[in-house]
């Protein structure tokens, strides 16, 4: 779920030997739905597929989040154990909740993972981490708006492999700053066309946050848009969840908790996953002049389905066009791909007919 080389350095610097599952494929998701209970959501049977294909190359211990709140997520863990000690395989789980809901378990798992590490080594490399994971989703933001100028296609996405390359061989804070100098110079030499700033069109991107930050399970949404020539920034990150799960709230509220604030005008209870997050999210899109929506739900997220039954009346209130797709292992590359296109097509019609508009009312004035 996003850049696998934030989460790898940590377990690395742990001394631990890291296994990184391929990254999903149609073969993941075939594995993970024949193992996988019928009417569970999308991200389980994704998840599990991933699971077994990195049991295959080795992996007897997976370290994973757990959740919290009516969302299944928090029966993930303890679900797909059982599955995988059913099938035969002996699997160490540790599953990480959110340190706010219950500080014992989260020492507990660290310490299981700390693997005996010096104290000096755990000061001197997880703020090196943490650095590392924050440079990456700084340079991912970026090129998700800078892709839609590119003057040759996918190059950036080239880039971007290489800069996530460059980060993975950085163990030292030498190393890392080479790599942060070698990426900014590798993003600023890809060519972009000019365009005038009333011509930029810009999508907010909210939704399930494995299917909307794992781009292969989401089908490239976020590459097709940019190849629409439209911007894209997606409200999910792996610094603001780390934030969100992680920082003690004396230093602050965290983007996730001042979103959920935003958005309390339109939920007022808490119903697992991301559901208030989204919501918030895209009142706070429709103040920074974002011109459209794009809600990705898996099949069977009780989550996201809330969020869609009130995308009708948040469209109608904010002025903003909303796309849902929804997402499983029936839906097609093609159908996705029309319906941004048709989509992208009605953000483009009503931002020109708000200009036409505008133009109108500064010459009658």
């Amino acid at each position: 779920m996003g850049p696998t080389t934030a989460y790898k350095k940590v377990l690395e610097f742990l001394g631990h030997d890291v296994i990184i599952p391929p990254k999903p494929s149609q073969r993941t998701i075939d594995l993970g739905v024949k193992y996988s209970p019928e009417f569970a959501c999308f991200p389980f049977k994704v998840i599990m597929g991933s699971y077994l294909e990195a049991i295959e190359l080795g992996a007897d211990t997976v370290v994973t989040s757990g959740g919290c709140g009516p969302c299944r997520a928090g029966f993930y863990g303890e679900v797909h154990k059982r599955i995988l000690h059913n099938l035969g395989y002996d699997v160490n789980f540790i599953i990480f909740d959110s340190i706010f809901k219950g500080f014992r378990s989260f020492k507990n798992n660290f310490n299981a993972i700390r693997n005996h590490t010096p104290i000096g080594r755990l000061l001197r490399d997880l703020p090196l981490c943490w650095q590392m994971i924050k440079a990456l989703d700084a340079f991912e933001k970026e090129i998700k708006v800078k892709r839609a100028y590119e003057i040759t296609p996918g190059r950036l996405s080239k880039v971007w492999m290489e800069i996530q390359d460059l980060f993975d061989k950085a163990y030292t804070k030498p190393a890392f700053l080479e790599a942060c100098k070698k990426g900014r110079e590798l993003i600023d030499s890809v060519p972009l066309r000019e365009v005038a700033p009333d011509e930029r069109i810009r999508i907010g991107v909210v939704g399930e946050i494995l299917v909307t930050m794992e781009p292969t399970v989401n089908m490239e949404v976020e590459s097709q848009l940019n190849t629409m020539g439209v911007e894209v920034e997606n409200i999910h990150c792996i610094t603001e969840w780390l934030r969100h799960n992680t920082r003690p709230k004396i230093f602050g509220k965290s983007h996730a908790q001042k979103m959920i604030d935003l958005g309390a005008q339109y939920v007022q209870h808490a119903i697992g996953g991301h559901h208030q997050e989204n919501v918030g999210s895209m009142v706070d899109f429709k103040r920074r002049g974002f011109d459209g929506i794009v809600h990705l739900m898996p099949f069977g997220c009780l989550p996201e389905l809330v969020t869609q039954s009130a995308s009708a009346k948040l469209s109608k209130d904010l002025d903003m066009p909303i796309l849902t797709l929804t997402i499983d292992e029936q839906t097609g590359q093609a159908n996705n791909t029309t319906r941004l296109e048709a989509f992208i097509d009605l953000v483009k019609n009503k931002k020109s007919q708000q200009h036409r508009e505008s133009s109108m009312e500064r010459a009658s004035a």
